[in-house]
């Protein structure tokens, strides 16, 4: 089997790279396609789950942030600037690291999931808490980095989507044709974007037969997209899809209309409780804005979307480690403390357990 250093070494001949682009690569890509075992069966179809939180910073964003940095670097610049709810934050700042540059990120203050904050912090990044949300972020972020010689690694740049679009690649290299159907979060709206890129090239490529239904989840106290309007004050428990003007607004409504597909709304409630069965019964531990795309599959099916019989994939978007706070807050399971003595424990195994539910 082939070794590659990352997806701009696997995937050269489709990304705009020259013989002047740096291999960027810290082994991001290649992330595995696990197929579900509960929630596939009860719905009646071939469900499979794209673990993007095995990426090197625990989230789909390096694929994206390689290709920045390495065009970033062909152009000579030493500093990069992102707005972030997280994820962003925590793979500039490691590229940044890695290559030898200066990170800056601006995220929103008190709105951000520990454990990406700390990321960013680990890695050196400068880290700007904004007084708002993300949308006035980026907005700030936007204006610098045009009127400085600093480098944007936001979604908006053009060359994180290239990146992103290789997860399309895997899962058709990987299931020898597309989907029927790929559910995906949605937040700034890039990587339903870069999907259906990814798709759609390896389909005019004549690499796959058919092009999936790209289906689109948004939590519904961020939802913009469905409520056909900006969302002032964004909240949801899924920090990473807080969002409330999705840089890649348009992007994605023709990414939903071409192939026919559909952007739809979950509530925090929904997300919860599928987040917690992807950790219970599919051994899946992720951040929350990532069950958003498992529950939107469930809730449509409910709805009467047919699914039986159909090959689906749920892009898991980020590691669950990066939210420890939600993990302790919904688990709902009490540490035991015991003595230290065998017959205190064999006392309580053999009086029953609890399984956290």
């Amino acid at each position: 089997m082939a070794h590659y250093e990352g997806v701009i070494d696997r995937y050269r001949e489709y990304l705009p790279v020259t013989d002047a682009t740096p291999n960027v690569a810290m082994g991001e890509g290649n992330t595995p396609l696990v197929k579900s075992q509960s929630i596939g069966p009860e719905l009646g179809c071939d469900l499979y789950f794209k673990l993007e939180g095995m990426n090197p910073t625990g989230s789909f964003k390096d694929r994206g942030m390689c290709m920045a940095v390495a065009k970033a670097l062909e152009d000579g610049k030493s500093r990069l600037m992102c707005a972030s709810t997280g994820n962003t934050s925590a793979s500039a700042s490691a590229y940044a690291a890695r290559y030898g540059m200066e990170a800056i990120v601006l995220v929103p203050a008190g709105e951000i999931a520990l454990g990406k904050l700390a990321q960013a912090m680990v890695y050196g990044a400068r880290v700007l808490a904004v007084r708002g949300n993300f949308d006035d972020a980026l907005e700030i972020v936007l204006r610098a980095t045009t009127e400085m010689d600093i480098a944007l690694v936001n979604s908006v740049n053009p060359y994180r989507l290239q990146g992103q679009k290789t997860a399309a690649f895997e899962i058709v290299d990987e299931l020898g044709d597309a989907p029927h159907m790929l559910c995906i979060p949605v937040g700034n709206a890039g990587n339903i974007t870069a999907y259906w890129w990814g798709f759609k090239e390896y389909w005019e490529a004549e690499l796959s037969k058919t092009l999936p239904r790209m289906m689109g989840f948004q939590a519904e106290g961020a939802s913009p997209i469905v409520q056909g309007k900006r969302v002032k004050n964004p909240e949801t428990i899924a920090t990473a899809i807080r969002i409330g003007n999705p840089a890649n607004w348009e992007n994605a409504e023709d990414a939903r209309d071409a192939s026919k597909g559909a952007i739809s709304a979950v509530t925090d409630a929904e997300i919860i409780d599928t987040y917690l069965r992807l950790a219970r019964d599919e051994g899946i531990f992720c951040e929350p804005a990532s069950a958003a795309s498992v529950a939107g599959l469930i809730k449509i099916a409910s709805q009467g979307e047919d699914v039986a019989g159909q090959t689906i994939v749920c892009v898991i978007t980020g590691n669950g480690l990066k939210d420890p706070s939600t993990a302790e807050s919904t688990a709902h399971v009490e540490l035991e403390y015991v003595e230290p003595k065998y017959d205190t424990v064999m006392g309580l195994l053999t009086n029953g357990s609890g399984r956290g539910r």
